[in-house]
């Protein structure tokens, strides 16, 4: 690298939960084994590109107040060239094993879509001696079907087949750069695929135009040999009224629905999931149930802001509730932790970035050592699993199984009499928790 960024930033290291050092890791010790995995292989820590190095921390109140070192050209393709010195920097100093981006973080669009297409090339060939040369991988790539005024009323769901065309020639380029890049994975989410007023949509057709749409870049994408998951990001709201990916069950339903479950995963924003008004654990858990959970965006909401506001994840709770799910599920690779959070508007100095990196893998690591406790050392699974021993053998076995109609049921209740009551042990999963908190 010819220039260095954060000469001030060393490589952070572990230390130790009692260190002083506000650059050094707590609970983050990537060799640490815990359930058969060290720390590293857990989390497959990536770095979201658009937030750690594009985003100016703009707000629909007041323009971006982050100044950036490596924007210090007239020439756009120069400064992505800069920009992508000092992520590998970053990366690197940090010890994150992988990154992702948007095609638009990566280069930037041209007059005309050869123009898109040559500038992506170059700044991917670049990403790629680095990634060569730091060992760091790309977990994911994507397009940016959102930012431009042509994708207003969708990409993939436009009313204007031109626009469709047009967001399939940027798809294109951009799975051509995940397989150049060995990228593991390819997301699709749709920002703008939904609607504003129903009055002048026909829902049904924008959503088969958004199956036929995944399953031409699907076909494409292992034409070309992309043998990873595509990924599909659930998101409720924001910017449109109705998002077609609403949540991680609706998004499972259109799977089904379009004949895509067998290429296709979710990747689930915390954000996004309590913007659902859900809980970050739940939607999780209603992909991994299905054997669809393929990676993770790690942030967080504000609970007295409704929108998307992607802070780095601090709350513990939230953390450790989301590790119960991932070790229930055996992981998540090939997917992994996305930072796919931004620091506040009024984190300003460089060294905010290194701040709010540590404190979200701190947070997890803990949620992993927390949650494996509790898992191995008390009562959980014992109380959760036992509320349903009794379809574990019997007549409750044959009726998960299929096997009895609904005249033989009545006849059981009969013969069993009315049941009694059961608790369900809220209040004490709830402090086992938090004694392992």
């Amino acid at each position: 690298m010819s220039e260095e960024y954060f000469p001030s930033i060393d490589k952070i290291e572990y230390e130790g939960p009692e260190t002083d050092n506000h650059l050094a890791f707590r609970y983050y010790d990537e060799s640490k084994e815990i359930a058969g995995k060290t720390m590293k292989e857990h989390f497959r820590f990536a770095i979201a590109y658009w937030h750690s190095f594009c985003n100016e921390n703009s707000d629909p109140f007041g323009v971006g107040t982050r100044t950036f070192p490596w924007d210090k050209s007239s020439d756009p393709v120069d400064n992505a060239k800069f920009r992508l010195d000092a992520a590998f920097e970053f990366f690197t100093k940090l010890g994150t094993p992988y990154y992702c981006f948007h095609d638009r973080d990566l280069a930037p669009e041209g007059v005309t879509i050869h123009d898109s297409e040559k500038n992506l090339i170059d700044l991917v060939s670049k990403a790629k001696e680095y990634q060569g040369e730091t060992g760091v991988k790309l977990l994911w790539g994507t397009a940016n079907l959102f930012s431009h005024p042509r994708y207003m009323n969708g990409a993939a769901t436009n009313p204007d087949f031109e626009v469709v065309c047009h967001a399939a020639a940027q798809v294109k380029a951009a799975l051509d750069a995940t397989v150049e890049l060995d990228g593991e994975n390819y997301v699709f989410w749709g920002g703008r695929e939904g609607y504003m007023k129903l009055l002048n949509t026909q829902m049904k057709r924008e959503q088969d135009h958004l199956g036929e749409f995944l399953r031409s870049a699907r076909d494409y994408g292992r034409k070309i040999g992309f043998e990873g998951n595509f990924l599909i990001e659930p998101k409720p709201m924001e910017p449109t009224k109705q998002q077609y990916d609403f949540d991680s069950a609706t998004v499972i339903g259109f799977l089904r629905e379009q004949d895509l479950l067998d290429d296709f995963k979710l990747n689930i924003e915390a954000n996004h999931a309590t913007l659902a008004s859900h809980s970050f654990a739940h939607d999780l858990a209603v992909a991994a149930e299905r054997g669809l959970l393929g990676s993770i965006d790690a942030n967080r909401g504000d609970a007295q802001n409704g929108w998307d506001t992607d802070y780095f994840p601090t709350d513990l709770y939230d953390a450790t509730e989301a590790m119960v799910v991932v070790l229930e599920n055996g992981g998540i690779a090939p997917g992994g932790f996305n930072f796919d959070a931004k620091i506040r508007r009024n984190s300003t100095d460089l060294e905010d970035l290194f701040h709010a990196h540590i404190g979200g893998m701190d947070t997890f690591a803990r949620g992993l050592i927390i949650a494996d406790k509790i898992m191995n050392d008390s009562d959980f699974k014992k109380i959760r699993y036992g509320r349903y021993s009794s379809f574990d053998d019997g007549n409750g076995k044959s009726f998960e199984e299929g096997n009895l109609s609904l005249e033989e049921l009545r006849t059981f209740a009969i013969e069993a009499g009315e049941p009694k009551m059961t608790s369900g042990k809220q209040e004490l999963l709830e402090n086992i928790v938090n004694r392992y908190i």
